[in-house]
């Protein structure tokens, strides 16, 4: 297997350079976001530059909006570019240069096949069974012999003998017989780029020393191979990643659940540190370490020990983990993420206050400020189905004794009223249990929530015998 190292033409190592390199015709892919990831830490573990790229070319489908989708989620992960992004669509004048020079120093050549002799060879090709690749008699003309005024594109004079072969840091060595690669086209009819000259131009001038990509452009190295071997730039490292599978073995789709970044943030309330994490170890492992830190994986990660076959994404996994990290995350900041979800003001101290105890039963920022929502509910409150039938006769009689027991407390805290409540059991021959299902349907409107004393202390005295009293009996304290 290659090397991680690359060197320059002088034979001194070359300063590590990657680049993520995304389309703006959509969301963030995750596929994409991962890729984004092995690129970020592999420069940070070498100590390189990771920058970002955006191949704009097909302006028919690249939108602003998708731009700034692509950089949102970036920086929502943490992986922003070490410099400004280079707009490939603006570089245009550069690659139709390099072509140019190719066609000067005879490794390009202009071919005048129309689109109707392209389709009749093609048509041949299909039926005598055999794969159509490009043989032009253009290639070696004498360009004196070109009809004038005829459009033309230019075409790679791709090698046709031997075989071209990549090192590649993941997949091993990988050889493609040059009778394979067929003389594609560098610079349309119309003078413009095609992405497979803008992508070699780019990387050459970016620097970039190590493409690490998904595998379905490991045929596309063989190909830019032929481009940068003609222009005697350095070569890049190759690194090409197995792609992202769903948990059924077939390739990631919608049906699999959310595709996009933005999705997984705003709609189901994962945080990066956990998308972060567990992009990592899809398809890249250390020992049966699971939780794994930023600081952990930049010292941790090395190219060698992606894997070769495809990743099963699994979402219950990522949720796992995104409980994890919704427990160590800072209260604050969890309390912002909630109040951008509730309807209303909500208050920040008391989201706050309340995280600590609201946190260790969630799996994802939804699932906080769904159970957080009681804080802020108004009377009349709103009871679930479930928990109005745990309001019986003999329950809001109960209610009546709490409320009348609880209202007489000189202080409002967890110690005090759950020895009044425990003591109150006691003497009625309950288990604690049947004061507190009917208390959490009163205060909450709901069967579950958060410890009932912390209940009770969150919404505080007032509110508390407020929400009880509402639901009490008429004989309240005749217990």
């Amino acid at each position: 297997m290659a090397s991680d190292s690359v060197m320059a033409a002088t034979g001194e190592p070359r300063g590590v350079v990657t680049r993520f390199a995304p389309s703006p015709t959509g969301y963030l892919h995750i596929g994409g976001a991962r890729t984004a990831l092995f690129n970020w830490l592999f420069a940070r573990h070498h100590g390189g530059k990771y920058l970002l790229r955006i191949e704009d070319t097909d302006r028919a489908r690249s939108t602003d909006s998708a731009i700034e989708a692509i950089f949102d989620g970036l920086e929502w992960l943490g992986l922003g570019g070490d410099e400004p992004a280079t707009f490939q669509f603006a570089r245009s004048d550069r690659h139709a240069a390099v072509a140019n020079e190719l066609l000067a120093n005879g490794h390009a050549y202009r071919c005048y096949l129309t689109q109707e002799e392209l389709q009749a060879r093609r048509e041949a090709a299909q039926a005598e069974r055999r794969t159509f690749r490009i043989d032009s008699e253009w290639r070696d003309a004498d360009p004196a012999t070109a009809p004038a005024g005829q459009p033309y594109v230019v075409r790679i004079k791709a090698p046709r003998d031997g075989e071209t072969v990549i090192e590649d840091l993941v997949q091993g060595r990988v050889a493609v017989q040059n009778a394979e690669l067929d003389d594609f086209v560098l610079l349309r009819s119309d003078g413009t780029p095609t992405y497979m000259l803008a992508v070699v131009v780019d990387d050459h001038d970016m620097g970039v020393t190590h493409v690490i990509r998904g595998d379905d452009h490991l045929n596309n190295a063989f190909r830019q191979l032929a481009i940068i071997r003609a222009m005697g730039w350095p070569e890049p490292a190759y690194g090409h990643v197995p792609l992202i599978h769903g948990h059924d073995g077939a390739k990631l789709s919608k049906r699999h659940g959310a595709l996009g970044v933005d999705a997984y943030r705003d709609e189901m309330g994962v945080l990066p540190e956990a998308l972060f994490n567990y992009l990592l170890r899809l398809g890249w492992g250390h020992g049966d370490d699971e939780i794994i830190s930023r600081d952990q994986a930049v010292e941790w990660f090395d190219i060698a020990h992606v894997g070769k076959s495809p990743s099963r994404f699994d979402l219950a996994k990522l949720l796992n983990l995104n409980a994890h990290y919704l427990r160590e995350a800072d209260d604050a900041r969890l309390a912002e993420l909630v109040a951008a979800k509730l309807t209303g003001d909500a208050d920040l101290n008391l989201l706050t206050q309340a995280m600590p105890v609201l946190k260790v039963r969630a799996k994802d920022v939804n699932e906080l400020a769904a159970s957080s929502a009681f804080l802020f509910a108004q009377r009349p409150l709103a009871i679930e189905e479930k928990a109005q039938a745990l309001l019986t006769e003999d329950a809001r009689a109960l209610l009546g004794s709490i409320h009348a027991r609880i209202a007489a407390l000189d202080e409002w805290a967890i110690d005090t009223l759950e020895a009044s409540l425990k003591a109150m059991a006691e003497e009625l021959g309950l288990g604690l249990g049947k004061l507190a299902q009917p208390l959490r349907a009163a205060l909450t409107g709901q069967t579950t929530s958060p410890g009932i004393f912390d209940v009770l202390v969150l919404l505080g005295r007032e509110e508390s015998l407020a929400r009880i009293g509402a639901q009490a009996s008429v004989d309240a304290g005749k217990v």
